[in-house]
């Protein structure tokens, strides 16, 4: 095979469907200018005209001359995000989640992927330690921006307790470095009791501050233990009293940061409001919700989104039955959501709060549950509904961590799938059947 990116996707009605680009083919150019990972690819078929150097299966070369408008997607996703694969974490964190599963799950949840290129174009998080003179620099001059990154603590030898690289140490020079090129930063901090909390937590959150306008969010979420730590470290999990002192802290910062900026800049995780029985803050405090994709706020922005919704619903359905899935850390908040929805004929539906026997009791997010604990637990549906949220499936496929798919389990329960999209108008439409906008004309 040729040295290029290989095709995984092509997205229907595309620039590149019409130029019967094919999953397997490989992308060699752009012009004379070889890609060699995505950002390549992104960057240079931005132009409104360009030249596609693609090798076809049977080995063919195709030069593909290609026009498009600036609104237009060219519609190629690849297999890997570089040629040579993603670039490795080479920490070793006492929290690290890779190394608290057991064997047997899906091949891709044992990567230990730290990679700048995921950061910028799928959000996802890196600790800058692995990144080189080259990388810093290409960063820098491409201006790729947001990038998000996992902090945990400002101080070099904290952090380098905490996750076991010398290299980790440089943050603070490497932060400023980057908040001086102008760069977008979303930062988060995995909170470790006994680590980086109190004045160490205190000290990081002040730095991160000093670097706005450049860091935009600061997020705070609880460390993650499973059932299977043998030969880690032994760390304790947040207490309710902790979660509640540390709430208290961050409506402080926040209230100096909102004078300081216009912005709360600081937002706790989700997961701190239920362990200290607290209701969720209002949509404001959450500002543009920066950290949503890190479970900050997303309880918050779905019941806000039913609210919106309520008003358009039916007092009357025909009957329908479904069976909710949730996690223990969410499955309260549905049941108030449900006793809301309780005047309307004809809709029944039963929570089922479905815990983590497979990482461990401790392990309370939806978006951490195996197919196999939610078969053991919800039982026969009898042919009914039931709702499974997107955050428990792999991105690009409807396959849970455990690698049994959403086929698997309704045959598991002997009832029907409905995948549903982490807002609250698609929940309502999943309970309903059918658009909101649909029982406007009934």
């Amino acid at each position: 095979m040729a040295d290029g990116l290989v095709v995984s996707r092509i997205i229907e009605n595309s620039i590149a469907a019409e130029m019967e680009i094919e999953p397997g083919d490989v992308i060699l150019s752009v012009g004379e200018c070889a890609v060699a990972d995505i950002l390549d690819l992104q960057y240079l078929t931005t132009e409104n005209a360009f030249t596609l150097v693609i090798q076809k299966q049977n080995e063919e070369i195709w030069e593909l001359d290609i026009e498009k408008d600036p609104e237009e997607i060219l519609g190629i996703e690849v297999v890997a995000v570089g040629r040579e694969g993603l670039m490795q974490c080479r920490n070793n964190c006492v929290f690290c989640f890779v190394r608290q599963m057991p064997t047997g799950m899906r091949p891709s949840l044992y990567d230990f992927d730290d990679d700048y290129r995921m950061s910028v174009t799928q959000g996802n998080y890196i600790t800058l330690s692995n990144l080189e003179e080259k990388d810093f620099n290409r960063i820098i001059q491409m201006r790729l921006s947001p990038l998000y990154i996992s902090v945990h603590a400002w101080n070099p030898a904290v952090r380098e307790k905490l996750m076991g690289n010398k290299q980790t140490a440089k943050l603070p020079e490497q932060m400023q470095r980057l908040a001086a090129a102008g760069l977008t930063l979303h930062t988060q901090i995995v909170l470790v009791p006994g680590y980086n909390d109190g004045d160490i937590l205190e000290e990081t959150v002040e730095h991160l501050a000093a670097l706005y306008p450049s860091v935009q969010s600061i997020g705070i979420v609880p460390v993650g233990l499973t059932k299977y730590r043998e030969k880690l470290p032994l760390l304790h999990p947040f207490t309710p009293a902790a979660a509640e002192k540390l709430i208290l802290s961050g409506m402080i910062w926040q209230k100096k940061y909102h004078a300081l900026t216009g912005m709360n800049l600081v937002y706790l995780s989700d997961e701190f409001y239920v362990l200290a029985g607290r209701a969720f803050p209002e949509s404001q405090n959450y500002d543009d919700y920066p950290q949503l994709e890190n479970g900050i706020g997303m309880v918050r922005k779905f019941e806000d989104e039913i609210a919106y919704f309520r008003s358009q619903l039916p007092k009357t359905i025909p009957e329908r039955r479904i069976h909710l899935v949730t996690g223990t850390s969410a499955a309260a908040f549905f049941r108030n959501v449900i006793a809301e929805l309780a005047d309307i004929q004809g809709l029944w539906v039963t929570v089922h709060e479905i815990k983590n026997q497979f990482f461990g009791t401790a392990v309370t997010v939806a978006g951490l549950l195996t197919a196999q604990d939610i078969a053991d637990q919800l039982g026969n549906v009898n042919g009914e509904f039931f709702l499974i949220p997107t955050v428990m499936l792999k991105a690009d496929e409807d396959v849970f961590l455990d690698d049994h798919d959403i086929g698997w389990l309704a045959e598991k329960v002997n009832g029907k799938a409905i995948i549903v999209e982490n807002h609250g108008q698609s929940f309502l439409e999943a309970l309903f059947g059918k658009e909101i906008g649909g029982f406007a004309n009934e």
